[in-house]
């Protein structure tokens, strides 16, 4: 495996008219992120693993400081897994002189996670623009859990040629979807959370049952609230454009909490 820091390098080193797979992370690397790896290796003849915690998607420096990070193990696994490039770039690579930190997003589109994250899609468009820009690869890989993020990415960022390939969510033996943040609760937090997931996908099962079941959604925000400290959002949109326009055959349910001051997502 090339581990690569710099543009200039990745440039040089790769030959981007092959069949490469691209799967940006922030590290602290799960099974959530291997399966992306393991799907990438299939459909494409090199892949390119990149990981940057990107400091501009986070609103709280907290936050930020208290990342996982664990790059002598990623890179352990990474190796294991056969993958070919690791990019592992500096902030200072990434935003050069001149090089914006935050693409700007309408207000119709500060819903779910960007109206309690202020700035963090703005952040995370800017990075993703940042790497397309110099990563022509021919595919590159997201997971499902962060279906806002991808979105926003195809809306905003339409102007590259890599394919977005989106990968289901991987979730644990008790249905939590499997997330570097995981690493950070307690054992008693991570029932918690364990059980939250298990409500909501519970929810969808009885809306999927009957329609009607959908008006049982502040029913279900009692259930949970009795297993996090607050809910940010608990709310049924459109899963091909993110309004509330619905109907049984295109709806997902999305949901972000905090256990501990921790703050989870989940979608199903």
């Amino acid at each position: 495996m090339k581990i690569i820091k710099s543009f200039k390098v990745l440039k040089k080193e790769i030959n981007f008219s092959q069949n490469i797979g691209f799967v940006p992370t922030m590290g602290s690397l799960h099974k959530g992120h291997l399966s992306l790896i393991n799907i990438a290796k299939k459909k494409c003849k090199r892949v390119l693993v990149s990981i940057f915690v990107n400091p501009s998607q986070f609103n709280d420096k907290k936050d930020y400081q208290n990342y996982p990070r664990e790059l002598e193990n990623d890179i352990l696994k990474l190796k294991k897994y056969s993958v070919d490039y690791l990019f592992l770039p500096t902030e200072s690579e990434v935003y050069q002189k001149k090089i914006v930190k935050k693409i700007n997003i309408s207000n119709n589109d500060k819903i779910l996670c960007a109206k309690y994250r202020k700035g963090h899609f703005e952040g995370v468009l800017a990075v993703v623009n940042r790497l397309l820009q110099n990563i022509n690869s021919k595919y590159v890989f997201f997971g499902e859990k962060d279906f806002q993020q991808i979105f926003l990415i195809k809306k905003y960022l339409n102007n590259f040629k890599n394919k977005i390939i989106i990968c289901n969510t991987v979730r644990n033996k008790s249905f939590l979807p499997l997330s570097s943040r995981n690493k950070l609760l307690s054992k008693i937090s991570l029932l918690k959370a364990e059980k939250i997931s298990q409500l909501i996908l519970n929810f969808k099962k009885k809306i999927l049952t009957n329609f009607s079941n959908i008006n049982l959604l502040n029913h279900y925000k009692k259930k949970i609230r009795k297993h996090c400290d607050n809910i940010e959002y608990l709310e049924i949109r459109n899963k091909n454009n993110l309004s509330v326009n619905i109907k049984k055959n295109n709806f997902k349910i999305f949901i972000a909490y905090k256990i501990n001051k921790i703050r989870l997502i989940d979608n199903v």
